[in-house]
């Protein structure tokens, strides 16, 4: 493996994947830390044996992601009751109120029980703050589509969460 590849890899990724991470994690520092490194770690070795991706920072977003949804389903719902009232209001709006780490794990929890395509979609909606026609292009689906998928994960998400939070309101 080129050692001057990969550490100009890692210089160039580092800080976005942190990013990517600790956002969904509600800015938990000590789990996105833990993230990033078991995902380099894995990619130091993967890469050993098949060489690099073309495109290294989605490998390693795809890699991060996956460990944080076995996290998030590993783990119980943090108390619930910390959620404000109108949580559902603010998933609707599309605001990204999940800034707290204990709202974030809610949600990454409810979010690792829905599938994959689901969880993503929601994801770069509200946690990357993508828009409707940027999701569109990067999921090659029409703007009508993406709506339509973004409401059916919503309320799937929903149903994942109301038995730990409770039914307040809709979420449509």
């Amino acid at each position: 493996m080129e050692e001057a590849r990969l550490t100009q890899t890692y210089h160039e990724s580092v800080h976005p994947l942190f990013e990517y991470v600790s956002r969904r994690c509600g800015g938990d520092r000590s789990l996105a830390e833990d993230v990033v490194q078991e995902t380099w770690l894995r990619a130091v070795v993967a890469w050993q044996k098949k060489g690099f991706p073309d495109t290294p920072i989605a490998w390693l977003k795809t890699v991060a992601g996956n460990l944080l949804r076995n996290y998030y389903r590993r783990t119980p719902p943090v108390s619930l009751d910390t959620l404000p009232p109108d949580w559902e209001g603010k998933l609707q709006a599309g605001a990204n109120h999940w800034d707290r780490p204990d709202h974030a794990a809610t949600v990454s929890w409810g979010l690792a029980r829905l599938r994959p395509n689901q969880s993503r979609i929601l994801e770069a909606f509200h946690f990357e703050g993508k828009t409707v026609s940027e999701i569109a292009s990067e999921f090659r689906l029409s703007e009508r589509a993406v709506e339509g998928r973004l409401r059916r994960a919503r309320l799937k998400l929903k149903k994942k969460l109301e038995p730990a939070v409770g039914k307040r309101g809709g979420l449509s």
